[in-house]
């Protein structure tokens, strides 16, 4: 019987990097799957595709460091896999709000993957004026030796809300994180005019759906 390791657990050598790269590109390999097949099986059921385009990435080493540095802990292998849990992050893109959703609770319905935490920035968004809705889940991964349960960190958002966050993400970049205040300001102007957005054409949508319920009763 293989071993079931709850993370990593390797050593420090350049092997072990290695090793930690093919883990969680593995992860993003399974729950990218996962996520073609719900789409695949929603658009079966109900001739509609809720995900609009996936993004998946590993976070550079760099990034890695600099948020261990942040959070007060030293560059290792096993600090990394400990405390950064975004090193490897799929992004699922929606055309409208009720999608997040619907997404949300059909991957947390998963039973080979584990929801570890949510943080809903729909409901409750950043100062900045960011939303976006995020899962952070484990799933095994098996080696030839061994279980290996793998962090991914899931976002879940909008169409709109993905433009937004791109260029808060440019904007911040170019100043360093210390943006004039009208910058900031005028971001958030726009992230609200990104949210009446949403709920237009999540309005649309569904006025859409009504008429051509409507429509097809009518033919009857």
């Amino acid at each position: 019987m293989m071993q079931h390791t709850p993370n990593i657990g390797i050593g420090e050598d350049v092997d072990s990097w290695k090793t930690m790269m093919l883990i969680y590109n593995s992860a993003l390999k399974e729950v990218g799957t996962k996520l073609e097949i719900l789409n695949d099986e929603f658009q079966h059921v109900h001739q509609y595709n809720p995900i609009e385009y996936i993004k998946s990435r590993i976070k550079s080493p760099q990034s890695i460091v600099k948020k261990l540095k942040r959070y007060g802990y030293e560059s290792t292998i096993s600090n990394m896999t400990e405390y950064v849990n975004d090193i490897a992050g799929i992004r699922i893109v929606c055309s409208f709000m009720s999608d997040i959703y619907r997404l949300a609770e059909m991957i947390g319905r998963q039973n080979d993957l584990t929801v570890v935490s949510v943080k809903d920035y729909i409901k409750n968004p950043k100062k900045s004026g960011y939303k976006s809705y995020h899962m952070l889940v484990t799933i095994p991964i098996f080696l030839s030796d061994r279980v290996v349960d793998a962090k991914v960190e899931i976002q879940i958002r909008t169409i709109a809300m993905d433009f937004w966050a791109s260029l808060e993400h440019k904007i911040y970049y170019k100043f360093e994180g210390n943006a004039p205040k009208y910058i900031s300001r005028d971001l958030r102007e726009c992230a609200g005019l990104v949210a009446m957005l949403d709920a237009k054409m999540l309005s649309l949508n569904e006025a859409i759906m009504k008429a051509k319920e409507e429509q097809e009763e009518s033919r009857q």
